[in-house]
C-alpha cells in the first residue's frame, strides 16, 4: 500500500475524521520515504515540531527538513525563526528548490492551510507544487514530487473538498471497524479510468505499517430445507393478485377519462331529442349594470 501511494506522485490527500485520525499514517509514509532515500520536507502547522517528531528515531529525525509554522505563523515575534512570508511563502519556497532528486512534501495539515488561505490561491499553489516532474527553473530535471496533504474532511464544505479532490492524483480515506483501520484508496491516472482499492492495516508504535486482511464476513444463517417456507402474503388485508374473472372485469371497464367514439359523438353532436341546458342570471342589488363606469359602485 505504501509503495503504491508514494509512487503515484502529485498530490495525495489523506482524508481523516474524528473517529479515524490520519497523522499516524502520514508519519508512517514519511518514515517509509526516508528509508527509501528520498528527501522529505515537512510544513508543520497544526502541532509543534517536538510533538510531530515524537516517535521517530534519531536516524529518521536527522533526515527530515522541518518548516515550522506552528510556533509563530504570522511572524509576530520578529525573531527570524518564523517563515517571513507565512504559509504561502513557505509553499512557494518549496517549489523554487534546486535539488534534482525525488522529494516528499508533507503538509500537516492541509486543513489548517485551507482555513488561513483562499481556496483558489491554495489550489493554484498546490498544482504548481505537485507538477514539478519536468523541470524546476534553471535546474536539472526533477524525477518526482509527491505532496502529502492531511485533510480533516469534517471541517470543510463540499466546495473546497471538491476542488482539492479534483487536483489529487490519489485519495486515501480512513475508516474501519472497532479494532481495525481501513484505507479506501482512489487512484487517478491521465487517460485512464479511476481505480479503487481497500487496504486494512494498523500503525505500530515505531510508525511501521502492519498490513492485514479485511475483517471476516459475518456468517449468514442458512435456511433448513426441511422447514416449510411461510408465504408473507397470507395475512394481508388486500389482494396482490387478481383472479381470471377479476382480470376480465378490469379489462372490460371503461375509465371515466377514456372517450370512446360513441361518447365523443354524443357530446359533440347532441341529438334533437336531447335536452339542452340554459343559464339564468338574476342581477343582485349591488351589481352595476353600467359597463361604461365599472367603478360606479365604489364610494370614492
Amino acid at each position: 500500500m505504501l509503495e503504491s501511494v508514494l509512487a503515484s506522485g502529485g498530490l495525495v490527500l489523506l482524508r481523516d475524521s474524528v473517529e479515524w485520525e490520519g497523522r499516524s499514517l502520514l508519519k508512517a509514509l514519511i518514515k517509509k520515504s526516508v528509508l527509501c532515500g528520498e528527501q522529505v520536507h515537512i510544513l508543520g502547522c497544526e502541532v509543534s515540531e517536538e510533538e510531530f517528531r515524537d516517535g521517530f528515531d534519531v536516524s529518521i529525525n536527522s533526515q527530515l527538513v522541518y518548516h515550522d509554522l506552528f510556533r509563530d505563523p504570522l511572524n509576530w515575534s520578529k525573531t527570524g525563526e518564523a517563515l517571513p512570508e507565512g504559509a504561502l511563502g513557505a509553499l512557494r519556497a518549496m517549489y523554487r528548490r534546486t535539488d534534482p532528486g525525488p522529494v516528499i512534501i508533507a503538509l500537516d495539515s492541509l486543513s489548517w492551510l485551507l482555513l488561513h488561505l483562499p481556496c483558489t490561491t491554495l489550489c493554484q499553489t498546490l498544482h504548481t507544487l505537485s507538477q514539478q516532474d519536468t523541470c524546476s527553473g534553471d535546474s536539472s530535471p526533477v524525477k518526482r514530487v509527491c505532496v502529502l496533504g492531511l485533510l480533516h474532511e469534517e471541517l470543510h464544505g463540499p466546495g473546497p473538498m471538491g476542488a482539492l479532490s479534483s487536483l489529487a492524483q490519489t485519495e486515501v480515506t480512513l475508516s474501519g471497524t472497532a479494532s481495525q483501520t481501513s484505507a479506501h484508496i482512489l487512484y487517478r491516472r491521465p487517460r485512464q479510468r479511476p481505480t479503487h482499492k481497500i487496504q486494512w492495516f494498523s500503525i505500530l508504535p515505531d510508525f511501521s505499517v502492519d498490513l492485514q486482511g479485511g475483517p471476516p464476513l459475518e456468517s449468514q444463517p442458512h435456511p433448513d430445507p426441511d422447514t416449510p417456507l411461510v408465504d408473507p402474503t397470507t395475512h394481508l388485508t388486500f389482494n396482490l393478485r387478481l383472479s381470471k374473472k377479476e382480470k376480465e372485469a378490469k379489462d372490460s371497464l371503461t375509465l371515466p377519462f377514456q372517450f370512446s367514439s360513441e361518447k365523443q359523438q354524443a357530446l359533440l353532436c347532441p341529438g334533437s331529442g336531447q335536452a339542452t341546458s340554459h343559464i339564468f342570471y338574476e342581477p343582485d342589488a349591488y351589481d352595476d349594470p353600467d359597463q361604461e363606469d365599472p367603478d360606479d359602485d365604489l364610494d370614492i
